[in-house]
């Protein structure tokens, strides 16, 4: 009976078949490349989610701004009168359309009206008449406080860009808007640009307002004796 052969080492038929084999060189080939496709598609995901959330950020900024220069009361002959219920329901439209984002939770929202300090503003000077807060993030004060005076403006320096200064016109008032707010990850904070995002919005008050308001306040009235959004 012949002894079944036993395959010698070195460099035999099969060695070499194993060595010029080919077919499994794709599955080694994306195996080296998957993590580096894997760590690209979530960098752009990610990078995709920050960009709309920044976007969405600078919208809401824009829209308080905008909705704040547009309050009050009153008929088409008689300076509007702006209440601190108004206000609060501005800033509660602006936390139903940032949706999920929850940007009282993780930001802050800053409302000021920057006001000349004459009629006629002979002196160029202006003040921040009154300043409304909303957000759990407290520390984020924003630029200016309530009752600041002698101002050259409202200087903001944006992340990127030159230094901007707002003014207000005579008899006018323009409604500022300053947002903070801390950037939640969909995968990883180091796919993203930045953790935090600042926007800021600015819009010249549209119709003729009561700048006087109830005696001691600032221009404010509070008839429905709701909480007013202070700082």
């Amino acid at each position: 009976m012949t002894a079944p052969a036993v395959p010698r080492t070195g460099n035999t038929p099969f060695l070499r078949l194993l060595r010029d084999d080919r077919s499994g060189m794709a599955v080694v080939e994306f195996a080296l490349c998957l993590p580096f496709f894997v760590a690209f598609t979530m960098g752009g995901v990610e990078l995709t989610n920050f960009t709309t959330t920044k976007m969405r950020m600078s919208q809401i900024a824009l829209q308080v701004a905008d909705n704040a220069s547009r309050i009050g009361t009153g008929s088409v002959v008689s300076s509007k009168q702006i209440s601190e219920a108004q206000i609060n329901d501005l800033l509660t439209g602006a936390g139903l359309q940032a949706d999920a984002l929850d940007l009282y939770g993780r930001g802050r929202v800053i409302l000021y009206s920057l006001e000349p300090v004459a009629n006629p503003n002979t002196t160029d000077r202006y003040t921040i008449r009154w300043k409304r807060c909303r957000g759990a993030k407290t520390t984020y004060a924003g630029s200016y406080t309530q009752g600041q005076t002698n101002l050259t403006g409202f200087v903001y320096t944006p992340p990127v860009g030159t230094t901007q200064t707002i003014k207000a016109p005579n008899g006018g008032a323009v409604m500022v808007v300053q947002l903070s707010y801390t950037y939640r990850p969909l995968i990883t904070q180091a796919f993203a640009l930045k953790s935090e995002i600042l926007e800021f919005g600015a819009m010249t008050v549209r119709d003729p307002r009561d700048m006087t308001g109830p005696s001691g306040g600032v221009g404010i009235y509070n008839t429905e004796g709701v909480t007013v959004s202070t700082c």
